[in-house]
């Protein structure tokens, strides 16, 4: 059974850190490349962050991350983690992982309907 399970949300600070992880089940990074979302109350859905972990490992940010936020994934444990660093209040949503069968554009904005498995979320929550 395929799964994705998400851990590392937390309230703190604005300027602070926290490590997202993305533990997958049933599947292999060599097969699927994650992607991180997150959704704030009363907004869409947006990407984040992903990795073409599923082929050449490269990695895409959204503007609003870009410097703050590094994916990186670890094959032997199967799991992908979020480095979030300097974080502000507008990053407060609930983050989901999400996995899409085979190779990702990373050239390009994360497209929800690329993908196949989604976590349950881990609730960020950044004070001022």
């Amino acid at each position: 059974e395929v799964q994705l399970v998400e851990s590392g949300g937390g309230l703190v600070q604005a300027g602070g850190s926290l490590r997202l992880s993305c533990a997958a089940y049933g599947f292999t990074l060599d097969e699927y490349s994650i992607g991180w979302f997150r959704q704030a109350p009363g907004k869409e859905r947006e990407g984040v962050s992903c990795i073409n972990s599923a082929g050449d490992g490269s990695s895409y940010y959204r503007d609003s991350v870009k410097g703050r936020f590094t994916i990186s994934s670890d094959n032997a444990k199967n799991t992908v983690y979020l480095q979030m660093n300097s974080l502000k209040p507008e990053d407060t949503a609930v983050y989901y992982c999400a996995a899409s069968r085979g190779q990702l554009y990373t050239d390009r904005p994360m497209g929800f309907w690329e993908y196949d498995y989604w976590g349950q979320g881990t609730q960020v929550t950044v004070s001022s």
